[in-house]
């Protein structure tokens, strides 16, 4: 979603969006390189400084671009400019971006530890998951690991660090696409990097298969109206997950790669 520069280090401003008309949107420039071969960002010192063309979700002061999953205020913890995930004790306390995107890439900061093994994820579009868990030293990392597409795709290498150092992930989405009913015509495709590694390299995905995603488990009226409109045009929010575990982020953008990202606002 391209935007007007507001300061030096970051050119885009989420709270500015809202003032932004769909049509306005549209007739802006695209973001970002098409290609997933190409991708290749530099991971070699965290926390890593947002581009100009970024779009900053939590940058540790202010928990306005998120909503808890019935569209309401997010009650996760703030600790020292970290946003923790807290627990609501039936695993459905995850929070959505306001921001929903088509394509896109994405930038996460996060901490594990080792309470209820450090378990949380990036749900993008509520479907498709980049695990976090407490992975550390694995010989044979699966498709429930840190650096895996839950229930699709293993990790190609164990790249997760101990519980309690920070690590990174950076995501290169594009979503499936579908025709007028919502039948998935295209595969989506993930490129993801963890901690300097390749852990996915071009891994295509359908429909989703787990039954715990949040349109399917401890959904809400708001999530409700979000997928029916994702459903027609592939557009959507992303979660950071609750799994019991008080897992710490900090440091997370997305920079949008069409013309299709907006600030969703319920009817």
């Amino acid at each position: 979603m391209p935007l007007l520069n507001c300061c030096a280090r970051i050119s885009y401003s989420l709270t500015f969006v809202f003032f932004l008309s769909v049509a306005a949107l549209h007739s802006l420039p695209l973001l970002g390189d098409e290609s997933h071969r190409n991708f290749q960002p530099d991971q070699s010192q965290i926390p890593t400084t947002p581009p100009e063309n970024a779009l900053v979700l939590w940058d540790g002061k202010s928990l306005e671009h998120w909503t808890a999953m019935d569209g309401g205020p997010v009650n996760w913890n703030v600790e020292n400019g970290e946003l923790v995930s807290t627990r609501n004790g039936n695993r459905v306390n995850h929070i959505v971006s306001k921001l929903h995107f088509r394509d896109a890439d994405i930038h996460v900061e996060f901490n594990t530890v080792k309470q209820a093994q450090g378990n949380s994820g990036i749900y993008i579009h509520g479907n498709y998951e980049l695990q976090i868990l407490d992975s550390a030293g694995k010989e044979k990392p699966d498709q429930n690991d840190t650096g895996s597409i839950y229930g699709f795709h293993a990790p190609l290498v164990n790249a997760a660090k101990p519980a309690g150092e920070w690590q990174v992930y950076d995501i290169r989405y594009t979503a499936p696409r579908r025709d007028a009913m919502g039948k998935i015509t295209e595969p989506g495709m993930i490129t993801a990097w963890l901690n300097g590694q390749l852990v996915q390299k071009e891994s295509t995905f359908t429909d989703p298969r787990s039954v715990y995603h949040p349109f399917r488990y401890g959904t809400t009226d708001y999530l409700k109206a979000i997928n029916v409109e994702m459903q027609k045009n592939s557009v959507g929010p992303f979660f950071l997950q609750d799994h019991d575990s008080p897992v710490r982020f900090r440091n997370v953008w997305v920079i949008p790669r069409d013309d299709k990202s907006f600030v969703y606002q319920p009817k």
